[in-house]
């Protein structure tokens, strides 16, 4: 008896796409780049010459703090003032 499942059949096909403008840091060869995600990682590849490097994507960039985007404003607490008459200074 033969098997005739193919041995890839549990595993998805890599979804390849071309990076636009992108350069290899190898051949320097332009719009040969791939990018891919496999096993929960991101790489980018060459086409032409073979070069594979894993993409590290960094997080967003956090809003840098200046007086137009300050936080939020601090609550004031009011507090009761007792307001008090001078005394008269007696003239001699």
């Amino acid at each position: 008896m033969m098997n005739t499942e193919k041995p890839d059949a549990g595993k998805k096909a890599l979804k390849k796409r071309f990076i636009a403008g992108a350069v290899c840091p190898r051949c320097s060869e332009m719009d040969r780049i791939v990018n891919y995600q496999e096993n929960g990682k991101n790489y980018r590849e060459c086409v032409s010459c073979g070069f594979k490097d894993e993409i590290r994507l960094q997080s967003a960039p956090t809003e840098l703090l200046t007086r137009v985007s300050a936080a939020q404003k601090k609550e004031v607490h009011e507090e009761p003032v007792k307001l008090i008459q001078p005394t008269k200074k007696n003239k001699k």
